[in-house]
Formats: structure tokens, C-alpha cells, sequence
């Protein structure tokens, strides 16, 4: 039996992604302080994030196996069934890498307190060694997190941690039928978002704010979804009265395009997406799977 492998999940710092764009840590503060910043700050953060990495990695049991993989190499990145996943950087990580997992628990750490919201990476960078041991052991606390999935007629189908949003690529009015508990309506609007629990703390909670704040959103662990309609334009041809609810258990929203092309995606990443095509139909609904934090 192999040992166990600890794989590290981390994205390029500001300033490893500035340096890439102007070559030098001069041009780097140059640019920078033509806009109001600082160099030193963007340096800052970047040696926090790298001692949160390197505490982490030192927390790593010596006869495990150990892995690190960048945001933008998830797709390409195998994972196997008994990894422990270990996500070094903002919630939305979190969400990136949860379409790529399949039941392997995962523990997020924060490496810049304070400036992160901190849902999905509760956990200081010093307490990763005895989190692995725990997990690995099966003692940590695991939380069953909602996914959302949207599957098309054609058999493409995507799930996401916190939302699907479903549009027009290029942000234009996006042109459909809307069928949810029985009823339907042809609409003109900017996209449809379908969110989770998790979710529910992010972009979804601010939507609701405004079109729907008497609608209870789930709970992370809760048989249930979301759903909005962003600014639905009523016309002759297309009505606005469908534009909020909940999904609980086995419900979904199936959509039936009636533009030359729409797009879905999920956890704001639009380079993966499914592309639809005029008359072609599509469910959203829960996924059958789940993403397991460890303590949150």
C-alpha cells in the first residue's frame, strides 16, 4: 500500500504575476507607484503567502508523498482517491479545485488573515501538520458541502462549488425559456444564476440583497439550491415574473436556449464552460457529489 500523498494547491502571488508582466522588481514599483501603491506592500504579501506554504510543507508527515499543483494546472492535474488536499490561498481556491475532486477531503488554509472572508480557509497556516494526521487518521471533523450541476441534452455537464451562471459570452441579453415548479417563461435578462449554501455567502447573498430578501438561501450542507434571474426585461415577447427560489432535493430549473449561443460556468472561471446552442435544453440542479472540508 503506498503512502499517503499531501497535495498543496497554491495560485501565483501579485507580485510573481507582476514580475512575469515587467521583468524587473524596478519596472515592477514603477508601474505600481504610477498607480497609487507600493512595491513594499505587493512584497509583503508576497512573503507571507510564501512562509504560509513553507509552514505547511514543513507540516507534512516525512514518509508521505507530497504534491503541489498551480490554480491554472487543476484540469490537467490528476488527483487520487486517497490525496489530501491542502488549498494555500483565498476561498475561491477552494471552489476552483472542487470541480476536479471526487470525495478527497480538503483543508484550507488562510495565509493572509484578515483579508480574506476565511469560509472555505479557516485554518492558520501552523495548524496544517496536525490537520493531515487527523485527516488521514479519520478523527478531523469533515463537512458534506452542496455542489451544483448543469447538464446539458447533449450530455455536457459541469458542477461547481458555489454557482453556475448560465448567459451570453459576451455579457449581452441572453434569450431563453425558464421552467421551474410547474411553470415557465420566456425571458430576456443578463443570465440566470443558480447557487448553493456555500455560495450563498458570496454572490448570491448579494443578489438576494436586492431582488429577493425575504427568500431563505441553504444552508452549505442543506438539499438545496438558489436561483436568480439578473435583470429580466419584460416585453411583449418576454416577462419578468419568474426571477427568484429555492431548489430543495430533487428540483431543478431547466432552461431552453433561444439564442444563437449561450455559455454556462461555474465558480466565475468562463474559460471552462459549455457552450449551448439555439433550442438545445439544460437541467440545474444538485450534484450527486460533494466537497468535504475538514473543520469548516
Amino acid at each position: 500500500m503506498s503512502a499517503p500523498r499531501a497535495v498543496i494547491v497554491r495560485r501565483d502571488t501579485e507580485l510573481t504575476a507582476l514580475l512575469a508582466r515587467h521583468g524587473t522588481r524596478g519596472q515592477v514599483a514603477f508601474f505600481l507607484e504610477g498607480r497609487g501603491q507600493t512595491l513594499q506592500a505587493v512584497t509583503e504579501r508576497d512573503d507571507r503567502i510564501r512562509a504560509a506554504l513553507a509552514d505547511v510543507a514543513a507540516g507534512i508527515p516525512a514518509d508521505w508523498r507530497r504534491a503541489t499543483v498551480e490554480r491554472d494546472e487543476l484540469p490537467r492535474f490528476v488527483f487520487e482517491p486517497g490525496d489530501v488536499v491542502v488549498v494555500v490561498g483565498q476561498d475561491g481556491l477552494v471552489a476552483n479545485a472542487a470541480k476536479y475532486l471526487r470525495a478527497q477531503p480538503v483543508i484550507g488554509i488562510d495565509p493572509l488573515p484578515g483579508e480574506n472572508a476565511g469560509v472555505l480557509v479557516p485554518h492558520p497556516p501552523d495548524a496544517a501538520a496536525g490537520l493531515l494526521e487527523a485527516t488521514h487518521a479519520g478523527t478531523a471533523p469533515l463537512r458534506e458541502r452542496t455542489m451544483v450541476e448543469v447538464r446539458a441534452d447533449d450530455g455536457q455537464s459541469l458542477v461547481a462549488l458555489n454557482e453556475i451562471m448560465i448567459g451570453q459570452p459576451g455579457h449581452q441579453s441572453a434569450r431563453y425559456t425558464l421552467e421551474v415548479g410547474g411553470a415557465a417563461e420566456r425571458q430576456s435578462s443578463s443570465g440566470v444564476i443558480v447557487g448553493t449554501g456555500t455560495g450563498a455567502s458570496g454572490w448570491c447573498r448579494s443578489i438576494a440583497r436586492i431582488q429577493a430578501p425575504a427568500l431563505a438561501l441553504p444552508e452549505p450542507d442543506a438539499a438545496g439550491l438558489a436561483w436568480f434571474v439578473r435583470e429580466p426585461w419584460p416585453s411583449p415577447s418576454t416577462g419578468a415574473d419568474l426571477v427568484a427560489g429555492r431548489l430543495d432535493g430533487p428540483e431543478s430549473l431547466t432552461l431552453r436556449v433561444e439564442s444563437d449561443a449561450l455559455v454556462a460556468f461555474g465558480d466565475g472561471v468562463e474559460a471552462d464552460r459549455l457552450t449551448l446552442g439555439w433550442g438545445q435544453r439544460l437541467r440545474v440542479a444538485i450534484a450527486a457529489r460533494t466537497l468535504r472540508t475538514v473543520g469548516a
